[in-house]
């Protein structure tokens, strides 16, 4: 007959071998949780890259491309373009600038107050990167140093 000790050592063996065979599955799962989380960094990192890249201006040796680009968040404005086609972010920025309050031209603090942002440098310099590149892609004026206003479009 058994002892209650002889009992309760053999119990404590066989959940001491369950231990250690769950810490070898958790670093097991371990292992390949940090080589997905690196995988996802990677392919975040290459996607903000991509849209980066695809957001700047042309080179100097490239000819210009005068219509949208897959990818582009600012496309070239050709005739019966909508501001539609623009990202979100664009598209706020044209209409305030095709608002009333636009008419005369803005300064790009003046922008971020009309957009409700709140005119700090940071979203002071964003906002005249965007109109920056509405001005290059057509979709903008600067009318005098940074100074921005809609295109005037002609009545017909």
């Amino acid at each position: 007959m058994s002892s209650v000790l002889g009992l309760l050592e053999a119990r404590e063996k066989k959940v001491r071998e369950e231990v250690a065979r769950l810490r070898e599955e958790a670093e097991r799962v371990q292992a390949a949780l940090r080589e997905a989380e690196r995988t996802l960094q990677r392919l975040a990192d290459a996607r903000i890259t991509v849209a980066e890249v695809l957001a700047e201006p042309p080179s100097a040796v490239a000819e210009p491309v005068r219509s949208a680009v897959a990818g582009s968040l600012v496309p070239h404005r050709t005739e019966g373009m909508a501001a539609s086609v623009l990202a979100p972010d664009y598209q706020r920025i044209v209409s305030v600038l095709e608002s009333e309050a636009g008419q005369a031209g803005m300064r790009c603090q003046q922008l971020a107050t009309a957009l409700g942002l709140e005119a700090v440098p940071a979203k002071v310099e964003g906002l005249r990167s965007k109109a920056k590149r509405l001005v290059e892609r057509g979709w903008a004026l600067q009318v005098r140093p940074g100074v921005f206003t809609a295109l005037a479009v002609p009545a017909g």
